[in-house]
This record gives structure tokens, sequence and C-alpha cells, in this order.
């Protein structure tokens, strides 16, 4: 019975799945994978190092690392807890996880968006472009922040 349960019961279903999982990572390169280097090719890295993703971040639109919103921007980011930086990374790359070479790896941009500070934040996240307005204030860049990143999921419906 046990041998029906784990493995003849299932034995379609998971060859279909190994077809298909070797369609997108076929050869060498995943026989030659341990468990743990294969998790994290398929789930991205489980590190959410943000200061690294601050220093690799590239500014357009009138910012720089040194403009008075983005240094506000970075200090609002690494208060955040973990689920809340999950919810930014969705926000602004339509993923929650780090990819496998680490938040420092993305090729991620801020760019200044419109002069009214009334504005939430926005993303094109196909591109892993942050658009984000001149708050003038921390409390302000915190707080539309987190509506937007709150929010960033249907048309707010439910």
């Amino acid at each position: 019975y046990i041998e029906w349960l784990f493995d003849n019961s299932v034995k379609d279903l998971f060859e279909a799945f190994k077809r298909g999982f070797y369609k997108l990572y076929c050869g060498e390169f995943t026989t030659n994978c341990d468990p743990e280097e294969l998790e994290l090719m398929i789930c991205g890295s489980p590190v959410f190092d943000f200061y690294q993703l601050e220093k690799a971040t590239h500014y357009e639109g009138g910012y720089d690392k040194d403009s008075p919103t983005i240094i506000n921007f970075w200090k609002v980011i690494h208060e955040l807890d973990l689920e809340q930086k999950k919810k930014f990374l969705f926000f602004t790359t339509g993923s929650d996880r780090a990819p496998v070479g680490g938040l420092g790896s993305m090729d991620f941009h801020i760019m200044k968006h419109g002069e009214d500070g009334a504005q939430l934040p926005s993303a094109h996240t196909c591109f892993n472009h942050l658009l984000l307005p001149p708050y003038q204030d921390i409390g302000k860049l915190k707080e539309k922040l987190l509506i937007a990143i709150s929010n960033s999921e249907g048309f707010g419906l439910f």
C-alpha cells in the first residue's frame, strides 16, 4: 500500500512535472546541483539585504543618492519589518523574492516623479523602476509609501 501511495499513484503526474521541469532547467546544469543550489535557482535568495540594494540603485530624473527625498526613502525602507520589505519588493518588481545574486545584483532605479508630493509612489515592475514623488518630509514619505505597498494588488475593490 505504501509503494502504491507514494510511487504508483502519482507516477503519471510526477512524470509530467519532470518533463516540464527539464524543459526549463535541463541538462548538466541541474544534474550537477545539490538540493540547496536548486532551491536557490527556483526560489531566489532568502536573504533580504536592503543595504546592498541601496548601494546598487541607480537614480534618474533629478535624484541622486544625496537628495533629501532619497536619504529619507532609505531610512524608511531600512525601518520596515520583513513583511513590509517583501511587499515593497512585490510593489517594485512584481516578486517578493530576492534574485539569486541577492538584492545587490538587481538593476533597480528610482526616478523623480512630478513635483507634487501628494501623489503615491508608483512602479514599473517589468523594469524595476520606482517612481517616487519629492516628499518634503519623512513622515509623508512613509505614509504614502506604506499606502502604495499595502494596496498594490488588484483594484482595491475588496
